[in-house]
């Protein structure tokens, strides 16, 4: 096995001491840009990365930012994959800890704690505000935005997003809109308000079908909306959907396609979050995009500048991904 190599030769390699190669490896004040720059690329061409746990050992910080997720989120997965550059460009490392059926939220904060990590950006967080405040690192809610002032939180404008699949339904032709709830799920009650609002705007009736964030959630609503149909008439009917999200829109497409129910010629339906799910050939959803670049970013910027004793709250801009689920409404309702 090839010897790991140290500080010691990336400064030997550069031609500097050993304190200065430290300095620049440290990103500290004291070094000339050249010699930055040499020392730098002696360390790339070696191969050369710092020992983490001897820094966290010389170090009265960590630099740890721990991250809660959940363990059956598919949009969480694309945060947490975001968060590792965006920590490392502002120089953090990111720790992990699942939140699921059989582990609950406080266990994996009080896991990140022991571990060391600064500060913790819980996505979608399902504790309520006091209780979240109340740990001695720092808080970012990822998803959630927080009226707490001892919080701090990075997410999407839930009320633009809704705003933008149903203006794009509009457009198409359609009048009458449904939308699948998403239950107690984070985002929902923000996604169910701006859809009953942006309805009664437009001088329709909202009809909000029951669901959540699951697949199982969607097949559910695809089943309520099944019932409707045997009951009222077709022109009483919506002629598109908005899902609370791409995971229960997939189960709502499901039980569509199990009836015979052809998407987008008799119904139209729009997801929400993006994910690699929508995208799928076989999928082909219309989505809200969630970008998770950008709530990362702004994540670890709140992190940062709460550690300076500072609270900051960002609400990402959403857009749209127009694919197949979408088309014209059905000729009869025109």
């Amino acid at each position: 096995m090839a010897k790991r190599p140290t500080l010691t030769d990336v400064a030997a390699a550069a031609g500097v001491s050993r304190a200065l190669a430290s300095i620049v490896m440290r990103n500290a004040p004291g070094a000339s840009d050249a010699t930055r720059e040499r020392v730098l690329a002696a360390a790339s061409a070696l191969g050369y990365r710092p020992d983490a746990r001897a820094r966290l050992l010389r170090s009265t910080r960590s630099h740890l930012l721990g991250v809660v997720f959940d363990v059956d989120g598919a949009f969480h997965t694309e945060i947490v994959e975001a968060l590792y550059p965006a920590a490392a460009a502002r120089g953090f490392d990111v720790i992990l800890s699942a939140r699921g059926p059989r582990r609950p939220e406080d266990e994996a904060v009080r896991s990140l704690l022991d571990l060391g990590s600064e500060a913790l950006l819980v996505l979608a967080p399902d504790s309520p505000a006091e209780v979240l405040a109340g740990h001695p690192a720092p808080i970012i809610s990822i998803l959630q935005p927080q009226a707490d002032p001892r919080l701090s939180s990075a997410a999407t404008d839930e009320a633009a997003g809704i705003a933008l699949a149903v203006g794009h339904l509009r457009e198409l032709g359609h009048r009458r809109i449904a939308h699948v709830d998403g239950g107690s799920a984070v985002g929902s009650e923000a996604r169910r308000a701006a859809y009953v609002r942006l309805m009664e705007d437009d001088g329709a009736a909202p009809l909000v079908l029951p669901g959540g964030p699951s697949e199982t959630d969607g097949m559910a609503a695809a089943r309520t909306l099944l019932a409707l149909r045997t009951l009222r008439s077709p022109d009483a009917l919506p002629t598109a959907v908005v899902v609370f999200n791409d995971d229960a829109a997939l189960g709502f497409l499901h039980i569509l396609g199990e009836a015979g129910i052809a998407v987008p010629k008799a119904l139209s339906v729009v997801g929400y979050d993006d994910s690699r799910l929508a995208a799928l050939a076989h999928v082909s959803l219309t989505s809200v995009r969630q970008d998770p670049d950008a709530l990362a970013a702004a994540a670890v910027y709140a992190a940062a500048a709460a550690l300076d004793g500072r609270r900051a709250h960002t609400l990402v801009p959403p857009s749209l991904t127009v694919r197949s689920s979408t088309a014209p409404p059905p000729v009869v309702d025109r």
